[in-house]
């Protein structure tokens, strides 16, 4: 192979348009005739059918990765089998696929010499890591950060987890799939100062 691909990580937190970004570099694929093929984790299960879907409304029919999938092994089908030669790769929600999956993309870059594309949250509420973004920010080639904007102005960074009552969550499992109703985008100073005045509120004595 001559082609020489790259692999991509473009991140950022909640409502900051990663999937737009995606359907809309899909689109702009169609328009110049560039072979691609989107793809996301199983785990969001907020679509019952395999779709990447926008909060803007727009969407575009995927190709779901299993826990247990071996994507280098699908491209490897596609490219003997199907006989389907792709330029990209997009991968849509890729903080959840595990390190050994993101190693598999990176062989689809390195042996096939396609693009792979990356779209995903970089930590989880308690600002940790995924599995999947940690690996991309160690091997990809590229790194782009998406950013949006807290209601104080401030950058986004934390994907705070809120309950019923709009308070921050601070326990339970790294993954649960949610939307406007269970997270909200914040910067570091207004997470910290809300779990302050949590937590002062919480220490006062039951009047």
């Amino acid at each position: 192979m001559n082609r020489k691909g790259k692999l991509y990580f473009r991140y950022g937190t909640m409502g900051s348009a990663k999937t737009a970004l995606l359907l809309t570099t899909a689109f702009n694929f169609e328009e110049r005739n560039l072979s691609y093929v989107c793809m996301k984790p199983v785990i969001d299960t907020r679509d019952k059918s395999n779709v990447i879907r926008s909060r803007i409304g727009i969407e575009r029919e995927c190709t779901w990765i299993y826990q247990d999938s071996d994507i280098y092994q699908m491209a490897c089908e596609l490219f003997g089998a199907k006989k389907i030669m792709v330029d990209w790769f997009l991968i849509d929600e890729a903080q959840f696929l595990s390190e050994t999956q993101v190693d598999q993309l990176s062989r689809i870059v390195d042996d096939f010499g396609c693009n792979v594309i990356c779209y995903g949250l970089r930590t989880d509420f308690k600002s940790h890591l995924f599995e999947g973004s940690r690996r991309l920010f160690e091997i990809a080639d590229t790194i782009d950060e998406i950013k949006s904007t807290c209601n104080c102005g401030n950058k986004t960074i934390i994907n705070a987890r809120i309950d019923a009552n709009g308070d921050f969550v601070e326990e339970g499992a790294q993954v649960e799939i949610g939307g406007d109703d269970r997270y909200i985008a914040v910067c570091r100073k207004c997470w910290r100062n809300k779990k302050i005045e949590q937590s002062q509120r919480d220490s006062l004595p039951f009047l």
